[in-house]
């Protein structure tokens, strides 16, 4: 398992991985550039929600403070929730679904590889959409959560609420592509013996928030929908004026889709760290068919909780028991995961990477935010919480102690596969615990601030209620975060260029995806793998890499080798601005509906019409 140099690969310019300019990038159908798009573009606007995060932490640092005024306010917390959630952690999640499940399961790309660069695309444009009006001081202003009435168009006038409802189901329409994608390529296409039972365990996570995102987007665009006809055509699904209207549809609703959401963002980093966490002890996952059922088991309970969110709207001791009981019963399958990493690392030869670190502060922080998760299970104790900032840190453990932790530690796990170079170790250590100092110390004052009563969403406070103190460390924990991130970005663009070369298997890890080049040819495998076990470099199998190395040295095109890979085309980004253009026209000029709609239905069909692929001979 000892990492093995290997020269560079030294790809023909042909491949489509290796060409360069920008056209190449709009046109790309190639599932390893989609990847990389969406790690790029889902860093940008991480960055961007933690700047707003940086906004509020310095409004509420210190009492009766007036940086930003109560409406801007509004905006920020709004933006910084639906940014980080639907901006950043989904697509980061998704960057590594399009970059690996089929490195992972021995296929050339993905089941559709058009509609792949589509989903793209329509994020990219949805993002630009529901970001930009905060530079106009018009962003969405209602919470993340957009609850309705309040969202409605008697208590929401102007277009802040507008810009959320339409950017949401555009990224819904970007979701559900990319689900139905990745469920059929996991479906159909694995290599020769990949059972499912072989699977890596990050596809197998990754194959069940698919099956959530199918399951639970509907429902929010349903939800979505019912509030755009509310807002635009008067309708009267959500207004509690309007006779047979109920207050607490849209919560119904949108919880119904955000817990399983919860899942969305935190499987996939689950699955990472279930990566990460066997190549740096050198051992095999412990309990791998558990840790499978037990993900399919928090998918399945996953849908039954949702209404513990509502346990302070009255909905009566039988409703309250049963939501309470189904939350402490997810705990359990949550839990043996823990416990199998644990026992993955206990008696292993343990390497300190940054990768490592990062997942064992996964463990660490996630157990914290479970933990004060079971709190929020009885009705009685939630009804103290709820609405208050010990609420806020609870989440804040569980997204970011698990979702981001998770995600840095497939960055630097991945990066050499990726990039074909490694990351800098010391700076990436120096990276991880400034990020981890400024986790706890922003986010677990917040605990202490809410039990002592400071309700979320206020802009400000008067002092003299004992929240001074959690807040000014808060404030202080938040700062540290620029430090962390500008290390993080200097380390990974100089490391794109001068890092030290990463040969095919540099970490010695055991899984398929590790015996290609670094960064993989275009056609991922020179010959499609037939797959004996879990960890077939470990056991000795499937590891010559030579074929494709030689292959890529000679600089032979996959022609060359008599492999079929699909036309690049620029027809998803059209489709996409069409999809994107049309949903505009909702809050601006109606004739940019019938733009929108022309563009998006040419450009569709003559996607429909053009060969996806040279004939095979």
């Amino acid at each position: 398992m000892a990492s093995t140099a290997y020269p560079a690969p030294a790809h023909a310019p042909a491949y489509s991985g290796e060409q360069t300019g920008v056209w190449s990038w709009l046109t790309t159908v190639d599932h390893k550039r989609i990847g990389i798009l969406y790690l790029y573009t889902a860093l940008g606007f991480f960055m961007f929600g933690g700047m707003e995060a940086i906004v509020i932490r310095a409004q509420l640092g210190a009492p009766n403070q007036h940086l930003v005024s109560a409406e801007f306010y509004n905006q920020l917390f709004t933006m910084h929730g639906t940014t980080m959630i639907f901006l950043a952690i989904m697509p980061l999640s998704a960057a590594f679904f399009n970059f690996l499940i089929p490195l992972q399961i021995g296929a050339r790309d993905v089941a559709f590889p058009r509609l792949n660069a589509f989903s793209y695309w329509v994020y990219l444009f949805a993002g630009i959409f529901i970001t930009v009006p905060i530079f106009f001081a018009v962003a969405p202003n209602g919470g993340w959560f957009g609850y309705a009435p309040l969202t409605t168009k008697p208590y929401s006038q102007g277009l802040n609420i507008d810009f959320w409802v339409i950017g949401l189901q555009i990224l819904g329409v970007s979701s559900l592509a990319a689900a139905f994608n990745f469920l059929t390529t996991i479906i159909n296409l694995r290599a020769p013996g990949m059972t499912l039972m072989r699977m890596p365990m990050f596809t197998w996570m990754a194959f069940i928030v698919q099956v959530l995102l199918v399951l639970a987007f509907p429902v929010i665009t349903i939800a979505l929908v019912f509030l755009l006809f509310d807002r635009t055509f008067g309708t009267n699904f959500y207004n509690t004026v309007s006779a047979g209207a109920d207050p607490l549809l849209w919560q119904h609703l949108f919880w119904i889709f955000g817990h399983p959401e919860v899942y969305i963002l935190v499987l996939p980093a689950f699955g990472l760290v279930s990566e990460v966490l066997p190549t740096y002890s050198k051992k095999p996952l412990f309990g791998y068919p558990v840790m499978v059922y037990s993900g399919i088991l928090i998918a399945v309970l996953g849908f039954g909780v949702w209404a513990h969110h509502m346990f302070a709207v009255g909905m009566g001791p039988i409703a309250d028991t049963f939501f309470g009981l189904t939350t402490m019963l997810i705990a359990i399958p949550t839990g043996v995961k823990i416990f199998n990493w644990i026992a993955t690392m206990a008696q292993g030869a343990i390497r300190y990477t940054t990768a490592m670190l990062y997942g064992i502060g996964l463990v660490a922080l996630f157990t914290i935010g479970g933990i004060s998760g079971i709190m929020h299970a009885s009705p009685p104790a939630d009804l103290q919480q709820t609405d208050t900032y010990f609420i806020v840190a609870h989440f804040h453990y569980v997204l970011f102690g698990g979702s981001i932790m998770g995600i840095f530690a497939g960055i630097y796990h991945y990066f050499p596969k990726i990039i074909g170079r490694m990351m800098d170790e010391k700076l990436g250590k120096i990276h991880f615990w400034l990020t981890f100092i400024a986790m706890n110390l922003t986010f677990f004052p917040m605990h202490f601030a809410g039990m002592l009563g400071m309700p979320r969403r206020i802009y400000t406070y008067d002092s003299g209620q004992g929240w001074d103190l959690y807040n000014a460390m808060s404030t202080a924990g938040a700062m540290i975060f620029p430090i962390a991130m500008a290390i993080f970005i200097y380390n990974f663009f100089v490391s794109r260029k001068r890092g030290e070369i990463a040969g095919p298997n540099p970490w010695g890890a055991g899984t398929l995806e590790w015996t290609i080049p670094s960064p993989p040819p275009e056609y991922n495998f020179a010959k499609i793998p037939t797959v004996t076990s879990r960890y077939p470099i470990w056991e000795g199998k499937e590891v010559d890499h030579a074929d494709a190395r030689i292959n890529a040295q000679e600089g032979k095109t996959p022609a060359d080798l008599g492999i079929i890979m699909p036309y690049n085309t620029i027809k998803p980004l059209l489709v996409a601005a069409g999809l994107v253009i049309m949903f505009c026209g909702l809050i601006s000029s109606r004739a940019l509906i019938g733009i929108g709609a022309v563009i998006m239905i040419f450009s569709l069909y003559s996607w429909l019409l053009s060969p996806l692929e040279p004939e095979h001979h």
